[in-house]
Parts: C-alpha cells; structure tokens; sequence
C-alpha cells in the first residue's frame, strides 16, 4: 500500500490574471513533468489545452495534473479564475485536501478571489498563500498581506519576506531559517544561492520571526509556555505547530515570489508538503442516504474499507468521455463493477488513467486517497457516487447554483438540428452549470449559463469542436396568465350529422385558485344530471387547456373550476362530447373572467463592496426591484431583493461597471406576481407581432 502521508491533493485558484496557470507550469517545470516551460501569453500552458482558452489567455475548464516533489505525489488541479466559471472552482475544492490561494502583487484581493476564498471557507479547505508577480510595477507585498486580513477576513502567516521590489524583486528570506534565497536573472528556477540576510533586513526579519513564532506555538500549550519563559522551540516543533494551525483553518502560511521569472516556487512547494494534510489528515466526507440526510457513517481513507468515489467532473475529449473521480476510500481496479448510487445502476471499470493536463498514463489500479480518470462510463454525471455494490453508499452530493442567463440558439443550417442536439447534451454532462431547454411557446432552443463570457465560449465550443454553425437571439421571458374573477356559467356541446350525435351540457363556477395550487378541478354534481363516468372527460377538457391562455397564449395558472350540473343524452352523450364541451366553455368564459398577465419574479442575491451600496440600491429600484435586506458582511454588503426576471438581463455587465468589477450576484426563480398593466401591454403586442410575422 502507498504510504498516503506522502499524497498532497492541492487545487491552485485565484482571480483572473494572478498567475495561477503560470505557477502550475514552474512547478511541473520544478518537478521535472515538463522539461519546456508553456506561456498563458504565448497560448502554449501545459494545462490551458482548450483553443478557446489558448486564445484568451485564460482557464476555462479545470485541469488535473500528477507530479513528484521528492518522495511527495502532488496531485494538481488548475482552476478558471473568471466569475463565470466559478462552478469549476466549487466542484475542484470540493474533492480537494488543499489549496494554493495565487494573489498578484499589485492586483491584491480581487472580487474573484474573494469568491473563491468563500467556497474555499465552505468546503474547509487548509490553504497557503503565494503572492505572485512580486516583479510587476506597483507590486507590494506588505499591502497584499493586510488586504488578506481586512477583505478576507482571514489570518495571513507571514513565512517569508521579499527582497528588493518590482524589478529589483531578486528573491526571499526565509524567517524559519533565517536564510536569505536569492535568484540570478538567468530565468532557471535552479540558478540560487543560499545567503544571509541583507544586513537592511535584519530588524525586520527579526520582527516578523517573533510575530510568527508567536502565533505558531498558541497551537501547543507546553511549547507556548516554554517559550514565554524564554525558551525557542525546535524548527521541528515550530512546522509541527503551523501544520496544525494550517489545518485547523487557524491562519495561512503566507509565501510570495514571481512565478513568471522563476523565483520563489521551490519554497511554496515545500510549503505544501511541510503544512497542507495528506488525505488521511482531513475531515471524512459524510455519507448520506437517498434523501440527502446524514447517515452517521463516514467514508474514512483506508484502502482495506469498501469503495467510495465521487465523480466531479466529466469531460469529453478525442479519446472519449473522461469521468474525473476522487476515491475516499478502498480500491478501484480495471475490470470491477461498481455501482452508481444515483442512478441505481452498475457499470464496469473499463480504463483507468491519470491525468497529466491533456495527456494520461494508463493505470492498472488506484486506491484511497487518488484523483484519476476513468474512460467510457455511460451514465455517470457530476457529483454522483460510485461504490461498492455489496456495501451500497452515498457521499454528500454537489449543489450547482442556478444559471442566470440564457439566449435562443437556432443551427443556421436546418440539417444540424440533430447535430446540435447530441452537442449540447455532451456539454451539459461537462459543464452542471450550463443547461438547456426547449421553450414550450416559441419551440426554440434555451442555453443558460452563468453568465455572458460563459455563454459565448459554449457559442463557441458548438462552432469549432462540434462544428454546428448557430444563430443566437435575444432570450424570451417564461411569463404565465391568470384570472382575477369568479364567473358562473353554462356551455351546451350539441352536434348532429346522421347517426349518433354528440351531446354534453356543463353549469360550471371558474375561479381563481390559491396562489401555487396550478389547476384544480372540482365536481359537485348531484343526482346524476352529468353521470360519474364522465367528469374525468370534463376535467380533461379544462386541463388541456391550460396550456395556452387567451391573452398571449402563455400557460394558465391558479385556476379552480367547479362542475356544478349539466346534462346528457341516453344515446349522443360520449366521454369524447364532454370534453369537447370542457374546451368550448373555456374559451367562452375566461375572457369575462378578467384574465391578467403574470410575470416570474427572481429571487436575487447581490454582492457588493460597501463603497457602493447605494448605486446597486437604487439600480435595483429601477429595475422595479424590492430591496428585502441589507447585511454586512466581513467582505462586503449582501442585498437580497425580489426583481423581476424581465428587468435581470444585461444585469451582470451593468454590476460589474456600477461596482468596477468587484459585484457578485445569484438568482434563482422566486414566484409569478401580476404585471403592470404598461408592461403586460408591451408584451402582449410583442407575442402578437410575433406570431403574426
């Protein structure tokens, strides 16, 4: 059995543009995977192997990676820092022990970052921080390191010290060793001389040693002792206490350099094995019943246990679909069959690879503690659980959020409907947070997604990867119809053409129901004027209606109707003439029922510095938002309010400008509320012209 307190499961994330990619590259340089060092600028980054991502210059999807530092198996995933694929983020972190938090030098504590240190917060994950681009014009560590504090609300653990600054950035001192590391310019990662301290630095590495040592030994209440006595702990018993804190999401060992030129990476990869958990060394996943609750029993690292695996992420490349999977505990061999918890269903172990960015090694087996990929399972999706079928379980499942935008995509070509079809349903097994429907009322294709840039590579990937040339609209709004008023009536089904007649004759109350109650159908007949067999037809009749209201054609919702009497025919009346009599009294009395428009009203969550609180507020107003709540938190101000959907599009642009790119929002639907009469005009006009061109 591998000796898992030599396995370190690490996920590297961090805003858009601090380097994250280019940090992953030095060290699969560093521990020799990559004899070539790939450039995010140049497109040629080991672990951004999709075109879209080569042309940005930034991470779309995650990347897992396998490498060596020592005797230490670093097992690596390379997260997108953009907003709109925060979903890879969440689902990485979450079969991750732990984490490199990137943060540049002079962007600091960016809005992404302060997202990505929430999740990270959520799924307790152990981290260290590496403050990157010490080189840059305007680079400050020291500024870096009390944002952490002040936006994170986090506790930085001040490892090392910079020398020199922006390009006269020449390497670290070590505050442990007391060791100054300094870099030629050369580039190689290997040209460095051990020294001693500049002599400028000696107070101040002296001062930041103490602050460390400080809150080091709070985590072992001898050492703490001993060292107010005056005594200094061993350099063993120091990294021994940060380990520790460093797990108990005490504080964040806090390292920087500039992975670009080189300088820094050995120590931070050293910081990993010396401080981030082995798998062994973290909370075990809970497992859950089919419901959802707790079961009390945990999937427990051991290899000798029964199987437990989580598949987070799924993707499909030339060489077929990828199933990316964590195992918590027991084996996976080649050739096992195990079962998928969600689906109820057993599927075969086919091949099992590891993953090194978009290349993989062929494995005969894995056990507890491994993120491998396994090639050609059929129905396994994100977050489902894959056990051993003798000693069924399942392990607590992802939540995605919701999509909050979404556009029409038609194939310009006719023949590539079907074409289009199979590409979109690949993609949506990739990505949870992208989906797609088909609009009931227009019959045209909806993709909803996380945001615009996450729309426009999915636009994109359809164009080049499945080659489905698409049109893509402006989005329709799903709004529902209602009635406002009681109406009694009467309706007379009478048709004679030779033979058997049709004959059906309803008395009938249409009001509206209670909000959410949908259709309800109800028969007070007595005395068997309408007979028994017949009020199913009736209330078919009514129900298939429903789907398309007289205003606008939108669905009706809310309605009750009460049979009340009739009549019928020995010889005419049929299950088949009261349902046509159900279709005629509906569009006979829901006009004089006053009928209203309704309109899906989002439940929306905002985001946002403090500073601009009231530009968010009063956007939202207009918007014909209700503000629900207002509450401060360590990063900032959330605003919950109830907007509706029709008013959202475009919202994240607008946010994002209002807030200079720091606003985050969610939305997720809420319920349908009457339109103003103004707007209920406007769209009712639309859906006409529409339908009329």
């Amino acid at each position: 059995m591998t000796d898992l307190s030599h396995y370190r499961n690490i996920g590297i994330f961090a805003h858009v543009d601090a380097g994250k990619t280019t940090t992953t590259e030095r060290i699969l340089n560093l521990t020799g995977k990559t004899h070539k060092i790939g450039e995010v600028h140049d497109g040629e980054a080991t672990t951004d192997f999709m075109d879209q991502e080569r042309e940005r210059g930034i991470t779309i999807q995650s990347a897992a990676t396998t490498c060596y530092w020592g005797d230490h198996r670093f097992n690596i995933i390379d997260t997108p820092g953009h907003v709109d694929f925060t979903i890879e983020v969440y689902r990485s972190l979450k079969v991750l022990d732990g984490g490199v938090g990137v943060f540049c030098g002079s962007g600091g504590v960016e809005p992404q970052s302060e997202t990505n240190w929430r999740y990270a917060n959520e799924s307790k994950v152990a981290r260290i921080i590496f403050v990157n681009k010490l080189d840059r014009l305007g680079a400050d560590f020291f500024r870096v390191v009390d944002q952490i504090e002040n936006i994170l609300g986090a506790n930085p653990l001040v490892m090392v010290l910079p020398i020199g600054r922006e390009d006269e950035y020449s390497g670290v001192v070590d505050l442990l060793t007391r060791k100054a590391w300094v870099w030629d310019n050369s580039g190689d990662p290997k040209n460095y001389e051990i020294q001693d301290v500049p002599a400028d630095m000696v107070d101040q590495v002296e001062e930041y040693r103490e602050k460390l040592i400080e809150t080091a030994v709070e985590q072992d209440d001898d050492l703490m002792e001993a060292y107010l006595e005056g005594e200094e702990p061993s350099l063993d018993d120091i990294k021994r206490c940060i380990r520790k804190g460093t797990i108990n999401l005490d504080f964040f060992p806090t390292f920087c350099g500039s992975a670009f030129k080189n300088k820094g990476v050995q120590i931070l990869l050293d910081a990993v094995v010396n401080y981030l958990p082995s798998p062994t060394e973290v909370n075990p996943q809970p497992e859950v019943d089919l419901e959802g609750n707790e079961t009390g029993e945990f999937a427990v690292v051991d290899d000798g246990r029964p199987l437990r695996a989580l598949a987070f992420k799924i993707m499909d490349d030339r060489y077929g679909a990828l199933t990316f999977t964590r195992i918590y505990s027991g084996k996976l061999k080649k050739g096992d069959t195990v079962l998928n918890t969600f689906t109820g269903k057993t599927e075969r172990i086919g091949r099992i690879v590891e993953m090194h960015a978009d290349s993989r090694e062929e494995l005969d087996s894995a056990q507890a503690g491994d993120i491998v990929a396994i090639v050609g399972m059929k129905n396994v999706q994100t977050g489902h659980t894959l056990c051993d079928p003798k000693a069924p379980a399942t392990l607590e499942p992802m939540v995605f959020p919701d999509p909050v935008i979404s556009v029409a995509v038609t194939p310009k070509d006719k023949g590539s409907t079907e074409k289009m079809g199979l590409a979109l349903s690949k993609m949506v097994q990739e990505d949870p947070s992208f989906q797609v429907e088909t609009d009931q009322e227009s019959g045209e294709t909806i993709i909803k997604g996380m945001g615009e840039l996450h729309l426009d590579v999915k636009v994109d990937i359809l164009r080049r990867t499945h080659n489905v040339d698409v049109e893509v609209g402006k989005p329709q709004v799903a709004y529902r119809e209602t009635i406002t008023q009681r109406v009694e009536d009467s309706y007379t089904h009478k048709k004679q053409s030779g033979g058997a007649g049709q004959f059906g004759k309803i008395d009938y109350i249409i009001e509206p129901g209670e909000t959410s109650s949908g259709f309800v159908f109800e028969s007070k007949v007595t005395g068997g004027n309408v007979p028994r067999e017949y009020w199913p037809a009736v209330e078919k009749g009514f129900a298939s209606c429903m789907q398309e209201g007289i205003l606008a054609g939108f669905p009706l919702l809310d309605v009750k109707i009460t049979l009340m009497d009739g009549a019928y025919h020995a010889v005419d009346s049929s299950a088949v003439a009261f349902e046509i009599a159900a279709r005629g009294a509906y569009r006979q009395s829901i006009p004089k029922a006053a009928p209203q428009l309704l309109e899906p009203v989002m439940k929306v969550d905002v985001f946002t510095p403090e500073d601009h609180v009231g530009d968010v507020i009063g956007d939202l107003n207009r918007r014909r938002g209700m503000i629900k709540s207002q509450d401060p938190a360590s990063t900032g101000v959330r605003i919950k309010a109830d907007v509706p959907l029709s008013e959202m599009f475009g919202y994240i642009g607008d946010l994002r400008t209002m807030t200079s790119g720091r606003g985050q929002f969610s939305m997720e639907f809420s319920h349908y509320m009457p339109c103003p009469a103004n707007v209920a005009e406007a769209v009712i006009k639309e859906v006409k012209e529409r339908k009329a061109s």
